[in-house]
């Protein structure tokens, strides 16, 4: 089971949010999801980002690949 850590569409109409999850690759974006890790908001100025740091490292070393959008997003957080 390949796993990945991507963005899970939330929200509604006009009002986007997106959650940060691990999830399995073959899974669709809005499936189901093992772990929910933080949230993404877009329509904030600037955008909010929040992520559990920890949980995200341990996920990225048990193997889990975070997709380019929340790999840059979470280095942003970091710095």
């Amino acid at each position: 089971m390949a796993l990945t850590i991507r963005l899970k569409r939330a929200g509604r109409k006009n009002l986007k949010l997106w959650r940060i999850v691990v999830v399995d690759s073959r899974m669709p974006r809005d499936g189901r999801s093992i772990e929910e890790l933080g949230t993404y908001d877009p329509s904030k100025n600037p955008p909010a980002v929040t992520i559990r740091k920890e949980r995200y490292t341990d996920w990225v070393r048990k193997g889990a690949k975070p997709s380019d959008t929340v790999r840059t997003l979470a280095e942003k957080v970091k710095a």
